[in-house]
């Protein structure tokens, strides 16, 4: 026993050799004020904790200077009480949440978050002939996330992945590099690791297999943030609060679009809007491809002024379609071709980025023979600009940027601060700040609206919207979705979403585009979109399609207030719409790569259906809550699977017991949106003693309206007494909003008596009970703003 041992001791030494970098020897250390500095024989360390949560370390080989700069991180670091304790063997810097053990011979930094282990560098930073490279050591268990928008399934762990933003055009279930790829990894062990760099690279997720995590990288900052948390919710809550949060986009962003490449014409466009209206399939929102500017797809970009022979009347039309509640959205993309009518003004003004003696450099690529704007320089920056702000000054409610990955981006071409390798994955990101700061500046009462193609970390804070590039319009395509969304949501990007009904390919399927759009319903954005051989919009699809696409999108409009609330949620707490199931069952680990199934929000369970004709799905239910069919009213204990039967009418829904699900009538375009008669649906379970919920709301127009008083929150709660369920509704506006709300309708689900008698405020009330359904309506007057509503329903519970 005492020789197993021994060679038990000696294999665990050798492993935790390997592990280190023993050419790395700590030479000193000192306490700054804001951060710990450790001096080493190749470089130095620098340590600062941003918060008991977060801690960002950089390394700064011997020879260089500390890089200061973020294009990701806004928080700026708290006054900490991290303490320091010297030993022989270690430097440990400790604070209440995280702390840092420093090995110092062999040299080695590990990381713990009250008191637990989350990760170690193993051998740190390092450089070989073309890449530099950090270096991590990984517990053999872990589940890795992140890396941004791929397809690849939901644990990423085995992968070598290029951060590198490239389109991928008509993919389908497998695609390892898209138009965001972010240098974020997130461990099921409830950790996360940012690589604080703009330049492309690697993000090495144990490809080796030998429990290695490597960034790697051409250039740039050696710095990296770990942030944890004491839960899902609240990881991801540290995380955007370091890199900033989604500013709430303006109200009619959360309705159905009309979009398709493309609208050739004024009339195409006014008709398609006219048709929408007479077959009554609610529509906020109009999207005009390139042909808003030129008649024909190649030779033309860059001219980025409206194309009078196919839109003669732009600003009427535009003006029009807003008295109907109608937005207007112009694509733009960032590469002015030398044939198009700019490119004098470009070359003339020096707005574009350079060859290497500084003449405008020019390449081919699909669209024609181009520039391309450098967004990194100021006249660039400002020139662009100036074409928004035309645009906006038409009346247009929104920016769509295109290719800007840069689609295509020389790797000799210099922009003001660098290399096209060295700023390529943050061109997106500046071209979003770029139209942010411009709205804010110069219309300041506007909420923007920014959708985009491609972006970095901590590009939410700019308003962005991210799609998921040109998806394969096939079962395929559809079937890769959710995984997106729920990997981009965890990392800060909470709005991605697809193009419904798929965007590559001449498929007519409307069974397909169906389940997309009912799928859509519960994803953040609802945009259908594609080439146009195949009418992406349901008023040009056949009947059947046609009527089943207008109970989803009037669905849609019916959950908006549901929708809304969970984006105040992203605002303020950057909790994402659409949750991995992992997020219920932390510890249950056959869910960790489960992505056919998630939560919208806390209190809805969806799972899309992804085959043709498909007549059954497996379903399970998170443990911890009785859930409710959405559609029948049967419930399921949680923490069981059923094999559901399939519907056309919709894709399973579900609704967790002790819900509050606001629902407003349904409108054929937000212009017309009111709370006013809204329905609260409460679902009952004998098994809960006390529920709450809340609705958040404003004007739908103004920024920052919560912090300006603008809004209005309702807070409900129930209470099972013997014999009673004891309702409260009770409403805080801000000072500067008055509630709309004159009349609402509370419907009890579950309740399968008679009630005997429904007060409200101590005052006996009118009630209407369905005793197939289960159901107790009650109309609720609201009289006075502020004043609790106490609803008392006597049953036999």
């Amino acid at each position: 026993m005492k020789l197993a041992y021994s060679i038990y001791f000696f294999i665990a030494c050798l492993y935790s050799l390997s592990a280190q970098n023993i050419n790395r020897q700590m030479l000193s250390f000192k306490h700054h004020k804001q951060f710990l500095e450790i001096q080493v024989n190749d470089g130095s360390y620098r340590i600062v904790p941003y918060s008991y949560d977060i801690v960002e370390t950089s390394f700064i080989p011997n020879g260089e200077e500390f890089l200061p700069d973020s294009h990701a991180v806004v928080l700026q670091p708290k006054g900490v009480n991290y303490k320091v304790s010297d030993t022989e063997s270690h430097l440990i810097y400790e604070s209440t949440g995280l702390s840092i053990r420093i090995q110092k011979q062999p040299f080695q930094i590990r990381y713990y978050y009250h008191g637990n282990f989350l990760i170690s560098e193993k051998r740190g930073y390092f450089k070989n002939d073309t890449l530099e490279t950090i270096e991590f050591e990984l517990q053999s268990d872990e589940v890795l996330y992140g890396g941004g928008a791929r397809v690849l399934g939901m644990n990423r762990r085995g992968n070598r992945l290029e951060l590198y933003n490239r389109a991928h055009y008509g993919y389908e279930t497998h695609s390892t590099l898209m138009n965001y790829t972010l240098p974020i990894v997130i461990s099921s062990g409830q950790y996360m690791l940012h690589f604080d760099n703009a330049p492309i690279g690697f993000l090495d997720l144990d490809s080796k297999y030998n429990n290695t995590l490597t960034y790697e990288t051409i250039s740039g900052r050696k710095t990296y943030q770990v942030i944890a948390g004491g839960g899902w919710e609240e990881l991801l809550s540290n995380y955007t609060s370091l890199t900033g949060r989604q500013p709430l986009p303006p109200r009619w962003a959360f309705g159905n679009f009309a979009s398709r490449f493309g609208y050739h014409s004024e009339a195409e466009t006014r008709n398609t809007i006219v048709k929408f209206r007479e077959d009554k399939i609610p529509v906020d929102a109009v999207i005009l491809d390139l042909f808003w500017f030129g008649k024909d797809i190649q030779g033309t970009l860059g001219n980025l002024e409206v194309y009078r022979d196919s839109f003669p009347n732009f600003e009427k039309m535009i003006a029009d379609f807003d008295k109907i509640g109608v937005k207007t959205i112009p694509i733009t993309e960032p590469f002015i071709l030398t044939t198009s009518s700019k490119w004098k003004e470009a070359v003339e003004e020096n707005v574009l980025a350079t060859d290497s003696i500084g003449n405008p450099f020019t390449y081919d690529f699909y669209f024609g023979n181009t520039g391309l704007i450098d967004l990194f320089k100021p006249k660039g920056r400002q020139w662009f600009w100036e074409i928004y702000r035309r645009l906006a000054e038409m009346g247009v409610a929104g920016v769509w940027g295109d290719l800007g990955e840069p689609e295509v981006h020389p790797s000799n071409l210099y922009h003001a601060i660098g290399s096209a390798d060295e700023v390529h994955n943050i061109y997106g990101h500046s071209w979003a700040q770029l139209v942010y700061e411009g709205y804010r500046s110069e219309y300041p009462n506007q909420r923007p609206f920014i959708l985009m193609r491609s972006g970095a970390a901590g590009s939410q804070r700019f308003g962005l919207i991210p799609w998921s590039g040109d998806v394969n319009r096939s079962w395929g395509g559809l079937k890769g979705q959710t995984e997106i969304s729920l990997q981009m949501g965890m990392q800060g990007l909470a709005y991605m979403h697809s193009d419904l009904g798929g965007f590559a390919g001449n498929n007519l399927d409307d069974e397909l585009y169906v389940r997309w759009l009912q799928y859509g319903v519960f994803q953040p954005v609802f945009r259908p979109h594609a080439q146009e051989d195949v009418p992406s919009e349901p008023v040009f699809r056949s009947s059947w399609a046609k009527d089943l696409a207008r109970k989803a999108i009037e669905l849609r409009y019916q959950l908006i207030p549901y929708q809304y609330t969970l984006a105040f949620d992203n605002e303020q707490y950057g909790l994402p719409f659409m949750r991995p199931l992992f997020f219920e069952e932390p510890e249950n680990r056959t869910l960790l790569a489960k992505s056919d199934g998630y939560l919208w929000g806390s209190n809805f369970l969806i799972y899309p259906i992804t085959e043709p004709n498909q007549q059954t799905k497996e379903v399970y239910f998170p443990k911890g809550s009785w859930w409710f069919d959405f559609y029948s009213g049967k419930m399921f204990k949680g923490g069981t699977k059923h094999l559901i039967d399939v519907t056309s009418s919709h894709i399973p829904t579900y609704v967790r017991a002790g819900s509050f699900i606001p629902k407003a009538e349904i409108v054929q375009s937000t212009k017309d949106y009111t709370l006013d008669g809204m329905e609260i649906h409460y679902y009952y379970h004998s098994s809960l003693t006390t529920s709450k919920g809340q609705l958040y709301t404003d004007d739908g127009i103004t920024p920052n309206a919560y912090e300006l008083g603008v809004y209005e929150k309702w807070f409900y709660s129930v209470k099972k007494e013997k014999g009673s369920l004891n309702f409260k509704f009770k409403s805080i506006a801000g000072e500067k909003y008055n509630s709309e709300i004159k009349r609402m309708e509370v419907v009890v689900h579950n309740i399968y008596e008679r009630p005997r008698k429904v007060l409200i405020n101590n005052k006996r009330t009118e009630f209407h009970w369905d005793e197939k359904s289960g159901k107790a309506s009650i109309l609720v007057d609201v009289l006075e703003k502020g004043k609790e509503i106490k609803i008392r329903l006597y049953s036999k519970l």
